[in-house]
């Protein structure tokens, strides 16, 4: 029995690494695919999520034990489903996007590595405390998450897997590589130098107000990389449902 209880936990364990080694995968090799992916996953949740939440806070905001309007609390969560989707799929698409194929394998791996996290914590909140993956993912990760793959991308900056950019280089990219209308692949890969340069211009100033060590970690929380953080809760989630959903058939 406990054999075959480590196998049967060995094989759920595999098919989460496979889920996030798949999605990383995708937003590397089909980057267009995984922002409408991800648009239509994060608005589906979205619908569901931000409605069960309007009516819990309901009361809160409102006197009295009146009776709460759902058609209206479900046009207003259709509508914040609908913005986060966009949102989250345009961020998506930014990130991943590019012509710099070695940049977004590194990105693609970062992110591999902060959803991993994600599912995992997800998984332990709720085999632990209790916890419901999608609402603790979705209303309460997604910054967290943004701080482990704003991280990770700037250990890979600092190992030399990323190049880093000067000002010059931001200039001479704007003046012969970018033309009058950019495609969106061009786009992303300014925008990620941009990303890069200012961040280390932001450590820089704080070093000016705090230890260097300090001005790091205050660097990487306000990056703009911290963002990505709404989409790895996404797939943090889904893939934490599906672990624990798994985890409670197999139970024996």
């Amino acid at each position: 029995m406990i054999v075959l209880r480590v196998a049967v936990n060995a094989l759920i364990m595999a098919v989460e690494l496979a889920a996030v080694a798949g999605v990383a995968w995708l937003g590397w090799q089909h980057p267009y695919w995984f922002a409408g992916l991800t648009a239509a996953v994060a608005f589906l949740l979205g619908a569901h999520l931000h409605y069960e939440h309007l009516k819990f806070e309901y009361p809160f905001y409102f006197e009295g034990r009146r009776t709460p309007y759902l058609i209206v609390l479900r046009l207003i969560a259709l509508a914040d489903a609908i913005l986060g989707g966009v949102m989250v799929g345009l961020v998506a698409l930014l990130t991943f996007s590019g012509v710099d194929d070695e940049r977004r394998l590194t990105v693609a791996i970062c992110f591999g590595v902060a959803v991993f996290a994600g599912s995992s914590l997800l998984r332990r909140l709720s085999i632990s405390f209790g916890a419901i993956p999608a609402r603790w993912g979705f209303f309460r990760l997604a910054v967290p998450l943004g701080f482990v793959f704003s991280c990770g991308i700037a250990l890979a900056a600092s190992l030399g897997y990323l190049k880093s950019v000067t000002l010059s280089d931001i200039g001479r990219q704007l003046v012969f590589e970018i033309p009058s209308k950019p495609s969106i692949d061009q786009l992303s890969d300014l925008l990620f130098n941009l990303k890069l340069y200012i961040d280390g211009v932001v450590s820089s100033l704080l070093s000016n107000l705090m230890s260097l060590e300090w001005a790091q970690i205050v660097g990487l929380i306000i990056s703009v990389n911290v963002l990505a953080g709404f989409i790895v809760a996404v797939y943090a989630v889904v893939i934490a449902e599906t672990v624990r959903w798994l985890e409670r058939r197999s139970s024996f």
